[in-house]
């Protein structure tokens, strides 16, 4: 009887722990599953990295001017900036850790890719930044990261690209929406993304540890990159929710947002077609019936003047907006992340510069002609101001013509006033960047407003990462010094 007893609580304590193990089964919630397919994170980040930016850089780069109140972008009066590409490099961080699961290289080159792209995005704009302790608060609980220098953070962008390129696979790659899967092209971007990194440091050109001019070059002549327009990384937009332009729609575009005419005025001076492309004739250009392409039908705003002022030039009918189909096309333009005009004028550059050997001229002429095919396959409307024979008449001009530029520094600014020109609604803030680096185009500001060189790091940093952000700040500008006229590392 007593074995009896001894077998009935065994058996129920065994029919517990079964009972136990099956309750923990059921109750697996569906919505948050702990592995998933990196094909599924790849098409988000995507979609999040390659937007267009919006209008913030355009009032910085002289593209645009605001007549009801003073904007800090075209004022140059910013102070603080976001880490929120940090929460997209969470992202990034579960790709990669799905990707390892799975033993899928493809998946973790373009993991070491985006990485490498937000992390540019990052020190570009801040300076020194959490690049090796970064992303490590969900696996080692580190919440407070300690800030690699900038000069650092350069070279594990590099070296992150170099193993994405090395990585890369040949398989199809699943839920892949800019190159359809094809690891060819991604490749391409990787090693073209790889040549504006190091095109970036072109003042740490003598820069032992890094050598960049080697590196640049051993690229050009040893890995795929782009080669034609069809290479571009760029995100298509379609008529579908959620899924459409950036843009479109956008309120902001409204009454009181005009172009500037400093960029007005650099396309009218170059006598360039993609200003009509860019911007909508005057109210009294309309009025008076100019036809589209009479390039005195089109002014700005000046960056440098009072709202008030701009409003008056604005209401007598003499300055442009942007072209509405940018915010009535919602499928308008695709996002160029990085593409093959961009790409030919880095070559250009780095011809004159002396780290490649070739022509850069046809490396130039390659930009241009590229920029009004990609406008004349997307701007329909105004296909035929840039159609072939259009790009090759502008090249014929003085002002265009890169050997009409006699000095190397001559021939650099007519290379980035081309990239200038290619940059409206594209590329971000890489017109401000190239400005910083080169010193071309130039901007118009007030005396006491010199073009900031960085953004001040974000309030949460100094309340949860003090000691780290402080020791940042102290080791590059000097205590407390959080400021954004100080040069960083790589323009210094």
């Amino acid at each position: 009887m007593k074995t009896i007893r001894i077998l009935f609580y065994i058996s129920i304590v065994i029919a517990a722990f079964s009972s136990c193990k099956k309750l923990e089964d059921i109750n697996v919630n569906p919505n948050n599953v702990s592995e998933s397919h990196p094909q599924l994170l790849l098409t988000t980040i995507e979609w999040n990295a390659f937007q267009v930016e919006g209008v913030s850089p355009l009032f910085a780069t002289r593209m645009v001017v605001q007549t009801d109140g003073e904007e800090p972008n075209q004022y140059y009066s910013w102070d603080r900036g976001s880490f929120d590409n940090y929460s997209r490099l969470r992202d990034v961080a579960k790709m990669m850790e799905e990707a390892t699961r799975i033993e899928n290289t493809s998946y973790q080159a373009l993991a070491k890719f985006f990485r490498a792209w937000y992390f540019y995005k990052l020190t570009i704009q801040f300076g020194d930044i959490p690049y090796s302790q970064a992303m490590l608060g969900e696996e080692d609980a580190l919440f407070t990261p300690v800030y690699d220098t900038q000069k650092d953070v350069f070279a594990g962008i590099l070296n992150e690209l170099k193993e994405a390129n090395e990585m890369m696979g040949d398989d199809l790659i699943e839920g892949d929406i800019i190159y359809k899967g094809n690891p060819a092209l991604w490749r391409k971007m990787i090693n073209s993304f790889r040549l504006k990194v190091l095109m970036s440091l072109s003042k740490k050109q003598g820069d032992a540890n890094l050598n960049i001019a080697a590196e640049f070059a051993q690229i050009v002549n040893n890995e795929a990159i782009f080669e034609s327009v069809a290479d571009n990384c760029q995100l298509v937009f379609v008529d579908q929710l959620g899924n459409r332009y950036t843009e479109f729609n956008a309120s902001s575009y409204g009454s009181s947002r005009y172009g500037d005419s400093t960029f007005i005025q650099k396309l009218r001076d170059h006598q360039d077609p993609r200003l009509f492309i860019f911007y909508g004739q005057t109210r009294n250009a309309k009025e008076a019936g100019l036809p589209i392409d009479d390039f005195n039908g089109y002014d700005g705003g000046n960056p440098v003047s009072s709202p008030d002022e701009n409003n008056d030039k604005a209401f007598a009918g003499n300055a442009s907006k942007v072209n509405s189909r940018y915010t009535t096309d919602p499928t308008t333009e695709p996002s160029v992340a990085l593409g093959y005009p961009e790409l030919q004028l880095i070559l250009a550059e780095a011809v004159v510069r002396g780290w490649i050997s070739g022509d850069a001229k046809t490396y130039y002429n390659n930009a241009i002609l590229g920029s009004f095919a990609f406008y004349n396959t997307y701007a329909l409307e105004y296909a035929s101001y840039v159609d072939e024979v259009s790009a090759t008449n502008y090249l014929t001009q003085p002002i265009v013509e890169l050997d009409n530029a006699l000095t190397p520094e001559e021939k650099i600014e007519r290379i980035i006033m081309q990239k200038y020109f290619q940059s409206f609604l594209q590329g971000g803030w890489n017109a401000y960047f190239d400005r910083l680096r080169t010193g071309y185009p130039h901007f118009d500001y007030l005396p006491a407003s010199t073009p900031p060189l960085r953004w001040m790091y974000p309030n949460a940093e100094y309340q949860l990462n003090a000691d780290n952000v402080s020791q940042a700040i102290s080791s590059q500008f000097g205590a407390g010094n959080d400021q954004t006229r100080v040069a960083t590392w790589w323009i210094n």
